[in-house]
């Protein structure tokens, strides 16, 4: 038997905008109606960046997200150093609701709130939500229909217990041994395995919502870091079952092209390059008038060029030095070669391409000045997923969302003077 399973009205609207590219006009942002997954109620508890980030994929797309969090705010806004830009990144399009989960008024209104959400998004240590009574075999009883996702370390099994971090991740998994130089493991320079882990996580909520449609019931869905990792690195594991050797650390790999390497230019710059086919080959040593190369038939074939890398790389590096990186850039650009100038994440606030295609959002900060963040790197019928709620101040839609829950004025009023629910009076 098939079952349909309704799913609730979306509040919030789109904005629309166009920006001129290179190619004309660029549509940027989508209407309501073009958001997949507009109508969808998520009831996001959770913080730092794995169980905010999934949250943020499904309110990109269209989701009506409730960021719930205690009365003094998420603690991941107050964070400094590198943990200074998790909240303003993966908090945007959703709506932040301040309550006190401890006090029996708090869970109550907790539990009215999921009671009609479509998703429940939490990243707690294992068994912290059961203990505090939104277990998943609790919250789908008021409601059946519920997919609940559970952010973790580790899947079922032996680990499944431990705490974990992206760091702890990444070392366990064999990332940061791929990472940093033998001897010296070093962690991907992002929250690369909290972010993909959040990615796996939406895949399976989109999965148990399409399974839904079928069976009118949700369902318990999980990722975990550990085993997010561990799929990364599993190119690495395949080159061990087929060579049946050991894949070395990245900055001393055996490379599989004979260029395919950061050079310096006479700037001080520098730029990535690759030749990764014969007939990228055959273009840049036309480009770059190597003669003596094209004329060696030796290394017409890639295996030929990677053996005698000794002798192409020095000729090539100190080629690349006559030049300036914009120059060495144009260049290669015009023979059509994969290149990249070494940037740093600063350096893309002004990427042309960027802001040119609506990648880049302008985002403001609960605590700083107006900026612009990255979008969500997906565009459907050419066109891209837009900011259409800023970050939200802490509480910043307490009595909005109370309202809708059929609470009336005085009652908000009270729960907010006993300290069961917070909403920032000056507006």
């Amino acid at each position: 038997m098939v079952y349909k399973y309704s799913i609730s009205d979306r509040a919030a609207s789109a904005l629309s905008d166009t920006v001129d590219c290179n190619a004309g006009t660029f549509e940027q942002d989508m209407t309501d109606q073009e958001l997949p997954l507009a109508g969808i109620k998520v009831v996001e508890l959770s913080h730092m960046v794995m169980g905010p980030s999934a949250g943020l994929l499904l309110a990109d797309m269209g989701a009506e997200v409730i960021k719930v969090e205690p009365p003094a705010g998420d603690n991941t806004r107050r964070l400094r150093g590198s943990g200074a830009g998790y909240f303003s990144m993966y908090n945007r399009n959703k709506r932040s609701v301040c309550i006190d989960l401890k006090s029996g008024q708090g869970q109550a209104i907790a539990r009215r709130m999921i009671s009609k959400a479509d998703v429940f998004i939490e990243n707690f240590r294992p068994g912290a939500m059961e203990q505090a009574g939104y277990g998943y075999d609790i919250l789908s009883q008021d409601n059946p229909g519920l997919v609940y996702y559970s952010a973790r370390g580790f899947l079922s099994g032996p680990y499944e217990q431990r705490t974990a971090l992206d760091e702890v991740a990444q070392m366990m998994g064999g990332l940061a041994y791929m990472t940093g130089p033998p001897g010296q493991p070093l962690r991907a320079g992002a929250s690369v395995i909290d972010v993909v882990g959040g990615m796996f996580g939406v895949i399976g909520i989109l999965s148990a919502l399409e399974m839904r449609h079928r069976t009118g019931r949700g369902q318990l869905v999980n990722s975990a870091l550990f085993e997010s990792t561990a799929f990364l690195v599993g190119q690495h594991m395949a080159q061990f079952a087929v060579t049946g050797e050991p894949a070395p650390p990245m900055p001393v790999r055996i490379s599989a092209w004979a260029i395919y390497d950061i050079f310096n230019c006479k700037d001080g710059k520098q730029v990535f390059a690759a030749v990764v086919s014969d007939t990228q080959w055959k273009k840049f040593c036309e480009y770059f008038s190597l003669d003596e190369f094209a004329a060696d038939e030796t290394l017409a074939g890639n295996a030929g060029r990677v053996s005698r890398r000794d002798i192409i790389i020095p000729r090539v590096r100190s080629l690349f030095m006559g030049f300036s990186a914009d120059e060495l850039v144009q260049r290669l650009d015009q023979c059509g070669l994969p290149y990249a100038p070494i940037s740093r994440p600063e350096d893309l606030f002004g990427d042309p391409h960027l802001l040119a295609s609506g990648g880049l959002l302008d985002v403001t900060p609960p605590e700083g000045e107006p900026t612009k963040l990255p979008a969500l790197p997906v565009q459907m019928d050419g066109k891209r997923f837009t900011l259409r709620r800023d970050v939200p101040r802490q509480g910043e839609h307490t009595r909005e969302v109370l309202q809708e829950l059929d609470f009336t004025d005085t009652e908000i009023d009270a729960l907010i003077s006993a300290g069961v629910v917070a909403w920032p009076a000056s507006r």
